[in-house]
């Protein structure tokens, strides 16, 4: 519904599903919703925030518990689920690491397991939390965190500072701007290879910054469209009964079908990151 009273068309719909929480410091105050749209860069998506912070919360709290009543005997149900994510995770990390690093286990367990909760929230009707909230008198409410670009870069960006941190310290300083500037082309001629250096560092540059660009635009793009197609589908319920019927199948194939879809991105993730920082810890 809108805010006048009257019904949503189909456009203002898809638009109010996919318009974060934004609240911003302005001149008259903290503001929120449509008064942050000319508040500039300092803007936050309070939902994905929210929603983000929770859920990483509550894989703490849950794997601690965990951890904390785990038995050698028989396993519950829950502590064997765990154990299995945890050898699993662990024999991606001992596939596709090749360096000597206590931090990247933990790190790829966490990555996975957060983005798989996160995408795990597009699962629930497009309308459930989004109306309770507007109910509550909260205008937007978007809880799929992984849909908003911001998170995305944000935890791509974390993946890079490491990238670049272990590159430093495994390769030296010398050691990382000579791999920057001295490959792919390199000559024993120094007068080539001198001609050669600006041409290697503008490649691996390129090369560099796409990682975590890709990284976020990968796992922002797969989920965003998923989300928009549980809009779309969520459109025909106010189509008449034959295509409300319709929509409810849809509806349930495609939430069967986006199970592997928000897996996948999570395993995905997971996996780049471990094998970009195998890359940032080999030393030629």
């Amino acid at each position: 519904m809108a805010a006048s009273g009257e019904p949503l068309t189909s456009t203002e719909y898809i638009q109010h599903h996919l318009t974060n929480l934004q609240v911003c410091s302005t001149e008259h105050g903290l503001q929120w919703g449509h008064h942050c749209s000319e508040a500039g860069f300092w803007v936050l998506n309070a939902d994905s925030l929210f929603w983000s912070i929770s859920l990483g919360v509550f894989f703490l709290w849950l794997f601690r518990r965990v951890g904390k009543k785990a038995t050698t005997g028989v396993p519950g149900k829950l502590q064997c689920f765990v154990e299995m994510l945890v050898e699993f995770v662990d024999g991606s990390v001992r596939d596709t690491f090749h360096g000597k690093n206590k931090l990247i286990a933990p790190l790829a367990l966490t990555i996975f397991v957060w983005v798989f909760l996160m995408n795990l929230m597009d699962l629930i009707p497009v309308d459930l939390i989004p109306y309770a909230a507007q109910v509550s008198g909260v205008p937007y409410q978007k809880i799929v965190s992984t849909t908003d670009l911001n998170l995305t870069f944000a935890l791509a960006l974390g993946v890079f500072a490491l990238m670049l941190f272990y590159s430093v310290k495994v390769k030296g300083p010398i050691g990382f701007l000579k791999e920057l500037t001295l490959h792919p082309f390199n000559s024993s001629n120094v007068f080539i290879q001198a001609l050669f250096v600006p041409v290697n560092f503008l490649l691996e540059s390129i090369t560099l910054l796409a990682k975590p660009v890709s990284l976020g635009l990968r796992l922002f793009g797969n989920m965003y469209a998923g989300e928009l197609i549980f809009i779309l589908i969520a459109i025909l319920y106010s189509a008449g009964a034959v295509l409300g019927t319709l929509g409810g199948v849809l509806q349930i194939g495609w939430a069967i079908f986006h199970i592997l879809v928000i897996t996948l991105q999570a395993f995905i993730f997971m996996v780049l990151t471990i094998v970009y920082l195998s890359m940032a810890h080999e030393d030629h």
